[in-house]
């Protein structure tokens, strides 16, 4: 445990991007929710979602004056047992519409069983398939020990096995997400920055997320909504350029459902917004009505 009483970590360098709008949007859409931060304790008590809550975005992609709607998300989750345990399944898939397949065809696919009571993972996967570009990640967490089994590949190679040290509080990205949503943001103000806790890659890296205060946030069919707002800072990779280069917002109200996300790329720049939500646990309130 180090001096801030978790280690809290993530990074982009290490996600192999290429140039794919999808990989751009899905991690934003991600990190849409990781900007809720983590705080120096784990959440043991979900008050923000339930089984059945699906979430849907639109991806767009900007290049000049230009914006094509390239693909789509979504988000699931489903109550479920793992090894006889209760569960959550976490889902999140995503890819290119067939009209854009032929600037860069996506077919992404994150996924994890969490434990249903504290949110804490017991086996993750990530499937990627990005251009020419193609990898395959598995985790599986072992509490009586600590640590995690790591096997990934990438682009059909054979499996890469370790065994790295558990920290406290240290999430995959996908169960984050739903740990994240949880969070009591009263405390922070704005231009606080809140570190956060990822195993990307088969690694645990840091960084942080910069609270922005609150905000009105339109889509792209003219609904506004009450919203928190972040800017994650971001490593110099393939994509990103390093600093705050990423904008995201969030509903101010009790589901923390991210609304829109807005992030610069080394070439053009690219947008995920809320499409639409079913099964939410409580009323959208955040949304404005005329």
């Amino acid at each position: 445990m180090l001096r801030l009483g978790c280690l809290f970590t993530f990074t982009y360098s290490k996600l192999k991007a290429g140039n794919g709008i999808y990989r751009v949007v899905t991690m934003g859409v991600l990190l849409w929710f990781l900007s809720l931060g983590v705080c120096a304790q784990c959440i043991t008590e979900n008050n923000v979602f339930k089984g059945g809550e699906r979430v849907y975005y639109h991806a767009f992609y900007n290049w000049k004056f230009i914006w094509l709607n390239a693909g789509e998300v979504t988000f699931t989750v489903d109550e479920t047992k793992w090894r006889g345990l209760p569960a959550y399944h976490f889902k999140s898939i995503g890819g290119t519409f067939r009209n854009y397949d032929r600037i860069y065809r996506v077919r992404d696919t994150f996924e994890v069983f969490v434990d249903r009571y504290n949110l804490k993972p017991f086996e993750y996967r990530q499937i990627t398939n990005e251009g020419s570009y193609s990898a395959n990640h598995h985790y599986i967490f072992n509490r009586e020990n600590q640590t995690i089994r790591t096997s990934i590949s990438r682009e059909g190679k054979p499996f890469e096995r370790e065994v790295i040290p558990w920290p406290e509080c240290a999430f995959d990205l996908l169960s984050m997400i739903y740990q994240a949503r949880n969070i009591d943001f009263s405390k922070y103000r704005s231009g606080d920055k809140i570190p956060i806790a990822l195993v990307v890659d088969g690694e645990i890296h840091n960084l942080y997320i910069r609270y922005l205060g609150r905000e009105v946030a339109k889509t792209r069919d003219g609904r506004s909504f009450n919203c928190l707002k972040f800017a994650p800072m971001l490593v110099k990779g393939t994509i990103f350029e390093a600093g705050e280069g990423m904008t995201v917002w969030v509903t101010d109200d009790k589901n923390r459902v991210p609304i829109l996300v807005e992030a610069k790329i080394l070439v053009g720049s690219v947008k995920a917004i809320f499409s639409h939500a079913e099964g939410l646990r409580h009323p959208m309130t955040a949304e404005i009505t005329p």
